[in-house]
């Protein structure tokens, strides 16, 4: 087995990813901090095979990609939050029609233009609720460069299995920075197909089990004829303006996630087992927060990290029973709180959670994490420390 040893930035890793989990389509419009994955994509994806296309936006890039993903190909785009929220209308679409594709989201300073070359962590709501309607989806979230690398592998994984979008939201730290990866040998990579039909022959589009079944997906261009909408529709795929037919589709639709959400659940633990102080992050943000906890514990506090590598389905199970050992849960991200109010959810109340938000443009400090890690194990009050640390500069 031949391991490759790289200097490289997560952008990097993330394409090279998506070329390990079997890339065949790339359609994009430049925009920082993602630019890397589609100069990378246009460079490495025709020496496989591949196609590359700049679109002239990210509606058009979506959509692009939608279509190869109908025709059988694995199919990926990369943009920011500006972008992000132009793809909003396609990715219901794609829920709605299980088409699965693959969105690397470099995240920004916002909203509008905002800082284009500064960190921010602010789409972890537009993520999952950015289109209209209930619908299906799943976020990931890398913590390091080779995470780029292992994750967007896993999204293409999860795309081709539930058919689904699968959104991989970075940011810009964890895009831009490098690090020493020791990436697997390619044969050791085992990379997952949709299930497909055996014969056109009574073929239906959408026929599945009514719990959270995943239909069969035949590849346009090989012999089964099928209709795509995104108006309601029944196993055929015809549109349909039955009650009863939309309701089944859209329980099946968010069953076919939510019955499998532990499986799906991934993060990474340290120091949970008698934790009393708990740091809950992901991304740029849990790299401070880790080191932070990693402080305290030589200082003689309990401290303890989960780092949430699954951002939706939120891993709820996980989250409710930290709160049970713990006495405070500090949650630092790069925006005003939008992981915390999943996290005060799912404690309801079991104990405090603080919110340590920032949004200047600039990483946390490990200090700014520990400082409310050591005001917590005080006993200090929570929301004077939440907002002591977040304004730290």
């Amino acid at each position: 087995m031949a391991k490759t040893v790289k200097l490289m930035q997560g952008n990097e890793a993330c394409t090279i990813g998506a070329l390990a989990a079997g890339l065949e389509f790339y359609a994009g419009y430049p925009i920082t901090p993602s630019t890397e994955i589609a100069e990378l994509c246009a460079e490495e994806l025709p020496k496989v095979g591949g196609k590359f296309i700049q679109m002239e936006d990210e509606i058009g890039s979506i959509a692009a990609c939608i279509g190869a993903s109908l025709t059988g190909k694995k199919a990926m785009t990369a943009t920011s939050g500006p972008g992000f929220s132009l793809m909003q209308e396609s990715i219901g679409y794609a829920s709605l029609c299980e088409v699965p594709v693959v969105i690397i989201d470099v995240q920004r300073m916002g909203p509008s233009t905002g800082m284009p070359t500064s960190l921010a962590q602010g789409d972890v709501m537009q993520a999952r609720w950015g289109t209209h309607g209930d619908h299906p989806v799943i976020a990931l979230a890398p913590g390091n460069v080779r995470e780029c690398f292992d994750l967007t592998i896993r999204a293409f994984d999860l795309a081709e299995t539930y058919r689904v979008p699968v959104i991989v939201l970075s940011d810009e730290t964890i895009g831009h920075m490098r690090e020493k990866v020791v990436l697997p040998d390619p044969s050791e990579i085992r990379s997952v197909r949709r299930a497909a039909p055996s014969s056109p022959a009574g073929y239906k589009p959408y026929a599945a089990e009514e719990d959270g079944g995943v239909p069969l997906m035949a590849p346009f261009g090989e012999g089964y004829r099928w209709h795509v909408t995104g108006l309601f529709h029944n196993e055929a795929g015809r549109p349909t303006n039955s009650g009863e037919v939309a309701d089944k589709l859209l329980r099946r639709l968010s069953r076919k996630i939510e019955k499998n959400a532990d499986e799906l659940a991934d993060y990474a633990a340290e120091s949970l087992e008698d934790c009393e102080i708990a740091v809950v992050s992901f991304g740029s943000s849990a790299m401070s927060g880790l080191s932070a906890v990693r402080r305290a514990r030589k200082e003689g506090v309990k401290a303890g990290m989960l780092r949430l590598k699954t951002i939706w389905p939120f891993p709820e199970k996980a989250v409710a029973e930290l709160a049970k050992r713990a006495t405070r849960v500090i949650v630092p991200e790069m925006n005003l709180g939008q992981i915390a109010l999943e996290v005060e959810r799912v404690v309801a109340g079991a104990c405090p959670v603080q919110r340590l938000g920032k949004v200047n443009g600039e990483l946390f400090r490990p200090e700014e994490v520990y400082a409310a890690i050591m005001s917590a194990a005080r006993g200090d009050d929570a929301a004077g420390a939440g907002r002591a640390a977040g304004e730290a500069r």
